[in-house]
Formats: C-alpha cells, sequence, structure tokens
C-alpha cells in the first residue's frame, strides 16, 4: 500500500493524487540525465571577462540633479547665521525667499533649497528676537518711569 509523502496517508495502487491532502502521488522527475561513466563532465564555465578600463568610473549628473547652488540661499544661510544686528535677519529672510523662489522656478538646474529654507529659519528666528527685544525694552522704559517719578515724588 503505498503512503503520500507529503501526509503520510494511504493510498489506493494506481492513485495521481493523495485523497486527504491533494499531493501528487507519481515520483518526481529530475530535469538533469544521470551522466554514465564514459562520458566526460561538461567544461566549466569561462571565467567573466575582464573590464575594458581600469579605474574609477566617470559619472555623469543625472537629468534631476541640481547642477550649481544658488547664491542668494548661501547669502540667506550665512546672514541667518551672523544676524548683523538683526539687519541680517531681515535680509535673510528676504534672500531665502527670494533664493527658493529662484530654484523652484529653475526645475532642477540650481540646488540649495535646503539652506534657503534653513536661512529663512534662521531669519525669523532673528525677526522674533528683534521683536522681543523691542517689547520687552518698552515695558521695561514703562515700568522704569514709573518707579523714578514714585521716588521723586518722596524725595520731593
Amino acid at each position: 500500500m503505498p503512503r503520500c509523502n507529503s501526509c503520510g496517508a494511504v493510498t489506493t495502487e494506481g492513485s495521481h493524487f493523495c485523497p486527504r491532502c491533494g499531493a501528487s502521488m507519481t515520483a518526481p522527475t529530475s530535469d538533469f540525465a544521470p551522466l554514465s561513466a564514459s562520458e566526460p563532465p561538461p567544461p566549466p564555465p569561462a571565467p567573466p571577462s575582464t573590464p575594458q578600463y581600469y579605474g574609477q568610473p566617470q559619472y555623469q549628473y543625472g537629468p534631476g540633479r541640481p547642477q550649481s547652488t544658488n547664491a542668494m540661499a548661501v547669502a540667506s544661510l550665512v546672514l541667518g547665521i551672523i544676524w548683523i544686528f538683526w539687519i541680517g535677519s531681515i535680509l535673510a529672510v528676504i534672500f531665502g525667499y527670494v533664493g527658493k523662489g529662484q530654484i523652484d522656478r529653475s526645475e532642477g538646474a540650481e540646488g540649495g533649497r535646503g539652506m534657503a529654507i534653513a536661512g529663512i529659519v534662521l531669519g525669523w528666528v532673528g525677526v522674533g528676537t528683534l521683536v522681543l527685544v523691542i517689547v520687552l525694552s518698552i515695558i521695561g522704559a514703562i515700568t522704569d518711569s514709573g518707579s523714578s517719578q514714585q521716588a521723586a515724588a518722596a524725595l520731593g
């Protein structure tokens, strides 16, 4: 009585498929013909051919890679870092937006979008700091003038 090689179920003589799991009951066939003792083994495959040149391959820019960096983006980043009494911050915001617009319109011919965005962010941080310093100075001047008037009245 033959048994299924997959599930081990007992099958009837001459059945081609297992009634339990559906596996084929025929013996697997080999794709390779057996070698006879008189035939020599086939030759090994040829080694790969040597390359035509040695050294590093020359890479070309792809169609989407930037060829140059936008100067406005660089200026925006530098001015955003330096600040220069907050005039640099204001210029960093302006140059950053102009440079980012030029990069977007260049359709991949110019790079530096990340630098432009970093310059814009640093510029706005500087402008925010300038506004905070001005507001605190005004508050300090108002509170200081009120206390000096009280001190003058107390002395007078």
